[in-house]
């Protein structure tokens, strides 16, 4: 067995830190920094959006900045860099935020004379709230001679006498020796996250171009990790058949959040490359991360998962909560790994997709610390074993190791390689079977400088009226084949936010090794989208994503103004979104609703809910405009006035 570095024996940290309670880990200045990092956290959000162009600029590097504006003067809240147009996520305090991306071609993180650029343009300013994650802040770039934002030539981004242009963008390639992924700057990403994320981000990296041969593998580390944790994993797995990924974010940050982020990064890669199979491998507490995906997400991605996790702390960690309770500065993932907290309770309140095939790998080999029960020097066994996990997973590997030896261990490696074997040997046999395409082409009836939205593939059987496929497509897809699908008879539909398809559907016949095509011509149908958001929580953390409010139970749904006034009351829970989308009708289901086909103007909406109080808001639909969609807290009643 090798003997641990230094280095990887100061990785134990992740949960012996919280006995400690910071006061005795960190100087005086890191605490400080803490505590302030842990109070702007409370009051920021992250930004999302994709950046697409009207020209042919895809090897142009981008830079997007979020910035304030008083009169002449723009104050960068957060920028970030990318090196192809697509996705993009930037974390600010709370706010009015404008948004500008522009290819910075020399890379010196300035908006130069001759760039092209653009503005997110959907409202006069985005408000950013405390908490949470706001969507959809898509920016199209125009050719320098049209542009037209409203960010002075010449304004920098980044002060920094030697800025560094790192790119976020899911999928790029990573180098190793690079200081921003050394064991130093993980450990970082655990005790400053909101620094770390500002500097490097969170993003899923490769050690290779994309190959549609070899099935990915998907790194994902723990508290204080970084890629350079999991070198020998890449050394040793047979690089003819797997393609390594790794996602590498700021550990300390809630792991809710960074779940979320995983989500994101994992469905920008899914739309590009349409892989069709994704192996995830964890330690410790990313563990946690990719179960919260899982279950949260896991059933919106089409794709099998073979998740093998390692020395993770299944029930949390009893531990956690004094440190919570009694250090004045507490860094967010040690909220989430409370044994009794609700993040912990939360991964078990639904089970992991059909779809996802779960391994669990633990040490055994602790020390004999009287006042902890037993463990793997870090994490108890009875965390490590928890029954809700043992009972979904597949097999359960144990080994004569601790928590950090399992990593560099040849009897762990070994079994680790044997398993991803036999899962590719079946997965290649799975693959046998013959591939059922079908080609699909797009047409936007829309201005070249608005972004387009992200459309859906759905497909339903002819064969089973209750069997539905859905595919999420690239905003840049014109034309595309996709698949396989089983063979059969389909009605296949294409579905777009603010757009209606023309022909609405079309019979197809999937099989034989035809490839079917099917053309949609998607046109203008302004609308109003409203999601009514979970309210349950009192502080969302920046970055957590805010689902339905599943308890809601809304009595009706007012829309008045630009001489209409239509009220909308809930549909039945098995009502169907997409039947409502394809007839053009106004619908409410559980806690969605929409108007369709609205005219340009002055609206208010209004919305009465049980238990709560009534809310009501201005809206706006401008010319030009094809969808607006809001996301609605209703406020409970107070019962005490």
């Amino acid at each position: 067995m090798k003997s641990l570095t230094k280095t990887q024996q100061t990785k134990t940290v992740h949960i012996r830190m919280v006995l400690s309670v910071a006061l005795f880990f960190l100087t005086g200045c890191t605490f400080l920094h803490l505590r302030e990092e842990t109070k702007i956290i409370q009051y920021s959000t992250i930004l999302v959006g994709n950046v697409s162009s009207a020209f042919s600029c895809n090897d142009l590097p981008i830079v997007v900045a979020a910035y304030t504006r008083e009169k002449s003067k723009r104050e960068i809240g957060h920028y970030t860099t990318l090196h192809q147009l697509g996705p993009y996520e930037l974390i600010v305090p709370k706010g009015n935020y404008s948004i500008v991306a522009f290819a910075d071609k020399n890379r010196n993180l300035c908006y130069d004379k001759g760039e092209a650029a653009g503005q997110y343009v959907g409202a006069e300013y985005v408000i950013a709230p405390a908490g949470g994650v706001v969507l959809d802040l898509d920016i199209v770039i125009s050719e320098p001679e049209t542009v037209s934002v409203d960010f002075p030539v010449g304004s920098p981004v980044a002060f920094d006498t030697s800025p560094k242009f790192h790119s976020t963008s899911p999928g790029a390639i990573a180098d190793l020796d690079d200081p921003l992924f050394s064991e130093a700057f993980g450990n970082k990403g655990y005790w400053m996250p909101l620094e770390f994320f500002k500097e490097v981000g969170g993003n899923i990296y490769f050690l290779d171009a994309y190959d549609p041969a070899k099935i990915p593998i998907l790194f994902v580390h723990g508290a204080c990790g970084s890629p350079a944790g999991w070198k020998g994993f890449f050394e040793k797995i047979d690089r003819s058949r797997f393609q390594p990924w790794f996602y590498y974010y700021p550990s300390g940050a809630s792991i809710e959040s960074m779940s979320y982020l995983l989500y994101w990064k994992i469905y920008n890669l899914q739309i590009k490359y349409k892989f069709k199979e994704l192996f995830i491998t964890a330690h410790s507490m990313g563990g946690l991360v990719v179960r919260s995906f899982l279950t949260d997400f896991g059933n919106t991605l089409p794709f099998k998962t073979e998740f093998i996790s390692i020395s993770t702390p299944w029930g949390g960690d009893a531990l956690a909560e004094k440190g919570v309770k009694y250090s004045p500065a507490v860094i967010p993932a040690w909220k989430d790994i409370q044994a009794e907290g609700d993040f912990i309770q939360s991964l078990y309140r639904k089970k992991m997709p059909p779809t996802v095939e779960h391994y669990l790998f633990f040490g055994y080999r602790g020390n004999r610390n009287p006042i902890r029960p037993n463990n793997d020097a870090v994490v108890t066994l009875s965390s490590l074993l928890d029954e809700r996990s043992q009972a979904e997973a597949i097999r359960i590997y144990g080994f004569n190791e601790d928590h950090d030896s399992i990593l560099s261990s040849e009897p762990v490696m070994a079994q680790y390689n044997a398993l991803l074997n036999a899962l590719y040997e079946k997965s290649a046999h799975t693959a046998q079977v013959p591939a059922n395409m079908l080609q699909v082409e797009i047409a936007f009836d829309c201005p070249k400088e608005l972004p387009r939205p992200r459309p859906v593939l759905l497909l339903r059987s002819r064969d089973n009226n209750h069997a539905e496929t859905v595919l999420y497509l690239s905003q840049e897809d014109r034309k595309c084949e996709v698949g396989p699908f089983p063979s059969g008879n389909y009605v296949v539909s294409l579905v777009a936010n603010g757009f209606a398809p023309d022909p609405v559907s079309m019979p197809i016949i999937i099989g034989d090794g035809a490839v079917p095509s099917v053309r949609f011509q998607m046109n203008p149908r302004k609308s109003l989208i409203g999601y009514i958001v979970n309210s349950s929580k009192k502080n969302y953390q920046a970055g957590v994503y805010r689902g339905p409010d599943e308890k809601v139970r809304v009595q009706s749904i007012n829309l008045k103004g630009a001489g209409i006034n239509r009220t909308l009351v809930p549909l039945k829970e098995d009502a169907n979104y997409f039947d409502s989308y394809l007839a053009g009708a106004d619908f409410a289901i559980k806690s969605s609703f929409c108007f369709y086909g609205l005219p340009a103007g002055e609206y208010v909406l209004t919305i009465t809910a049980e238990g709560h109080r009534q809310y009501s808001t201005n809206c706006t639909v401008l010319p030009g405009q094809y969808s607006n969609e809001r996301y609605i807290e209703l406020l409970e009643e107070d019962i005490t006035s």
